[in-house]
């Protein structure tokens, strides 16, 4: 059995952060679906140098999935994730169920702009605007201080970053850099999906991402480039390839070269898998 306190109705879950803040504690949000890895771990054991109390959420959300995607096999694994979170940390677990997050007549969703469109805005409609309105929830339901995501979902960083501050959401949103495998995978719950053949394919997303990035950095044309890296992906096993592209680090507007800070991001199948990454690109001195 896991010690950690869970929490699975708004009110309980208020009521704890009433406490908190009465102490004057700060409390740090991890939103999770669950399926926890060393990333969300190293996540939750940073969330504890930001504030006094971390609570971590576990909700697989139905609005961020599209019809032919992977929500009914997406993998719950709840006693093992409260083990972990105890393990990292957490002050606390919140389970909500869908019908605590989407009550009888539930009828509202935010629909974001700017850093949402292109890219996975693009090939998986609907999604963002299901991550921010759960978000937004979540935020709200937890009253938490703090939200911290993992920067391997850039793209979601940066929409988050955006609705809150659009919204005048009383929260900062904190991100911690991609958590890898030693050969560079980024780590992530899909990736228990690949096959041993796949899997000793899936490192090139990752390296082909650095080369292009370092290429980038150089101050060469992004296009030619972009266009080399999809082809080297398609040669190592990857396809389709849905995107590489180069956005500038904040607006995620697409630009034709690294002039100021800017993000590769990619995603691609690996088989069935779909796999997402992305690196920083900043102008050499």
């Amino acid at each position: 059995m896991h010690p950690l306190p869970v929490f699975e109705t708004v009110a309980a879950l208020r009521d704890q952060a009433g406490a908190w803040h009465g102490q004057g504690e700060r409390i740090v949000l991890v939103p999770t679906m669950g399926a926890l890895h060393e990333g969300h771990c190293a996540l939750v054991a940073h969330a504890r140098t930001l504030g006094e109390r971390v609570v971590a959420s576990i909700f697989v959300n139905p609005t961020q999935f599209g019809p032919t995607e992977d929500f009914s096999r997406y993998p719950r694994t709840i006693e093992a994730d409260l083990a972990a979170l105890a393990q990292a940390g957490a002050d606390a677990a919140y389970l909500p169920s869908p019908e605590t997050m989407y009550p009888p007549g539930f009828s509202s969703r935010i629909e974001p702009g700017g850093p949402s469109e292109g890219l996975c805005g693009e090939v998986r409609p609907g999604h963002f605007s299901g991550v921010a309105t759960v978000v937004t929830k979540l935020i709200n339901q937890s009253r938490a201080d703090i939200a911290l995501f993992g920067e391997k979902d850039f793209q979601q960083l940066q929409v988050i970053r955006r609705v809150t501050r659009d919204l005048d959401l009383p929260v900062a949103i904190a991100g911690m850099p991609t958590i890898r495998e030693p050969d560079g995978l980024a780590l992530s719950s899909r990736n228990r999906y690949l096959s041993e053949a796949e899997r000793s394919i899936a490192p090139r997303l990752h390296a082909v991402l650095a080369e292009t990035a370092q290429q980038l950095a150089d101050g060469r044309a992004a296009a030619p480039l972009l266009a080399d890296g999809i082809a080297a992906l398609n040669a190592a096993g990857f396809g389709p390839v849905q995107y590489l592209e180069l956005r500038d680090s904040e607006t995620l507007a697409p630009v034709a070269g690294v002039e100021r800070p800017a993000r590769l991001l990619t995603a691609a199948y690996l088989g069935t898998t779909r796999l997402i990454d992305n690196v920083a690109v900043l102008p050499r001195a």
